[in-house]
């Protein structure tokens, strides 16, 4: 059971909003959030402590503190959010190395909670159908937030080795969607027009914003242990999910995606880099068996839920939204029912005669 908890990453929508649900958990002493910056949104009851994992005094906070459970959920996924790539991999390989660093030395630590991602798996057409946790990717993700959750993951496991003392959990969950949460994938669906990589239609699960903190504390304050793949039940494929956001997609031939994907990259409205646009062609799909039978949990939400939570919430409802289809298509039917009642005894006469 988690007495003193600390949480990393509090800025951040997912730690911040993860920070405060904890919070009210009766069984939960005392929950700290860290981070480098004050978090803007609301913790609860979770203390902040200003602090830089990256620095060598998160030692001094554990110990202080008397922390016996950490919670990791400072791995950026987006270069945009952390002042760029090289900013990024700092904080996510770095943070990461200092922060196992002074959780070695605390030797009250018990568990340790890591948020990874199912970026891990990459994306390629010799991928299985459903990735398993003892499953490696059939081609390794070769930058950004996937590549570096690959090194967090193999810094977790050395930590692992050396205090087999500690419960190591990492939950490698979906791409995270929600009326709040902003990703790479939501940035992406909410432009005007959504580049699809010409004669691909992927398919790819999501997970809701409350199921992945649900998924945490789970996590938290049980006693699973080890790799979890965590996602909603169901896929969508890219074109399904553009169009429940009312989204037009354009084919975009390969040779052409790197230079639309820098195109919007400038613009600032989405990311798009490699691993994102494998991820567009190739999709990918978790076995969640130990989401069910070890972490307990049961997703609230479906993958199209969480895609139609998003849409409700960013009101993506464009020309080719399935309500205003559904709206046009009653309109036209209003309209031509008068007529064709009209025509019914014409026909009726016709044929009696």
């Amino acid at each position: 059971m988690a007495d003193v908890v600390l949480v990393t990453g509090v800025s951040r929508y997912l730690g911040g909003r993860f920070a405060r649900e904890l919070s009210h958990d009766p069984s939960v002493q005392r929950v700290i959030g860290v981070d480098v910056v004050p978090p803007v949104h609301d913790l609860g009851r979770a203390e902040f402590v200003r602090a830089d994992i990256r620095n060598p005094v998160i030692a001094k906070v554990i110990a202080r503190a008397g922390v016996d459970t950490v919670v990791h959920m400072n791995v950026i996924a987006t270069p945009t959010s952390a002042g760029g790539r090289a900013s990024m991999k700092e904080i996510n390989v770095i943070g990461t190395m200092q922060l196992l660093a002074a959780c070695q030395k605390a030797p009250g630590l018990r568990r340790l909670v890591v948020k990874s991602t199912a970026a891990v798996y990459g994306s390629s057409p010799r991928d299985p159908a459903l990735f398993s946790e003892d499953m490696g990717p059939k081609v390794m993700p070769r930058a950004g937030w996937g590549k570096d959750s690959v090194e967090v993951e193999g810094y977790v496991r050395g930590f692992s080795r050396r205090r087999p003392d500690v419960d190591v959990a990492v939950l490698r969950l979906a791409n995270v969607v929600g009326p709040e949460i902003r990703t790479a994938l939501t940035d992406y669906l909410a432009l005007p027009v959504v580049p699809a990589v010409l004669g691909f239609d992927p398919r790819f699960q999501l997970l809701h914003e409350d199921d992945a903190v649900e998924a945490t504390r789970l996590a938290t304050c049980g006693d699973v242990a080890g790799f979890v793949n965590v996602a909603a039940d169901g896929f969508v494929t890219l074109h399904q999910a553009a169009r429940v956001a009312g989204r037009p997609t354009v084919p975009v031939p390969g040779p052409l995606v790197g230079a639309v994907g820098s195109a919007i990259r400038t613009t600032g409205l989405a990311d798009f880099s490699g691993d994102q646009v494998r991820f567009l062609s190739f999709g990918r799909g978790l076995d969640t068996t130990r989401m069910r039978a070890d972490l307990g949990l049961q997703p609230r939400f479906t993958t199209r839920e969480a895609l139609e939570e998003l849409v409700r919430a960013r009101r993506l409802h464009g020309l080719l939204s399935p309500t205003l289809v559904r709206t046009g298509e009653q309109a036209v039917l209003a309209a031509v029912t008068p007529a064709l009642r009209q025509l019914d005894p014409a026909r009726e006469e016709a044929g009696r005669g």
